[in-house]
């Protein structure tokens, strides 16, 4: 929890933390919160704007990583930058080492504007990138291994080989699922996951509201 006064008069009632391992249904379940009314700020979106063409963040990158992750157009060229940071530890902390602290200062920047209740950040490496401490609450979708590797693979078009390096390089599912206040299993119906999702957003309510 951030105990900041500063940072207390430009935060709604509640933030709440929303991440779990990649294709675990993140996407999903932030969109119906959205649908419900939250207020939802998605790091991986603020990840895209930090280092659009003519930022800091792109030059940075491209002064760690050289010419070849820098697309004909000027911008980024992430498939590129994805493999480089996938088989290198130290790349990927190098690349973290850029954009953290710039989506971190551009999610500050989103909180200051929330006029809902509360707020869900979508953060999907927050155990490794260490923001526990921005958030009230922790909330972890999750699902199997198994059938996140099938859904990168589906969505993705990744093959085996780099689906199971891509999970490998996350936090361990038992190390998220320690960090949380909520959890919703997202391996089951849509039905499911809608009721589950509508008794989350009306306890997060009366938690940022005090009624």
């Amino acid at each position: 929890m951030n105990d900041g006064n500063a940072d207390r008069q430009h935060r709604p009632g509640l933030v709440v933390g929303l991440t779990g391992g990649i294709a675990s249904g993140k996407t999903a379940v932030s969109q119906r919160f959205e649908a419900l009314g939250a207020a939802v700020i998605d790091t991986d979106v603020l990840a895209r704007t930090v280092v659009e063409p003519g930022t800091s963040g792109l030059d940075a990158i491209r002064g760690r990583f050289g010419a070849g992750v820098i697309g004909a157009g000027g911008g980024l060229d992430r498939t590129a930058l994805r493999q480089r940071v996938f088989a290198d530890a130290s790349a990927r902390q190098d690349l973290e080492a850029i954009t953290h602290p710039r989506i971190r200062a551009a999610v500050d920047e989103a909180l200051a504007m929330v006029h809902q209740p509360y707020a869900l950040i979508v953060v999907p490496l927050l155990l490794e990138a260490g923001w526990t401490d921005l958030m009230d609450r922790i909330l972890v979708v999750d699902a199997p291994p198994d059938q996140q590797r099938h859904r990168l693979m589906e969505r993705d078009g990744t093959d085996p080989a780099q689906a199971e390096r891509i999970l490998a390089s996350q936090a361990e599912r038992q190390a998220r699922l320690a960090i949380a206040d909520d959890v919703i299993a997202n391996d089951t119906d849509t039905a499911s996951l809608d009721a589950r999702v509508a008794a989350l957003h009306e306890q997060y309510q009366r938690i940022a509201t005090g009624h």
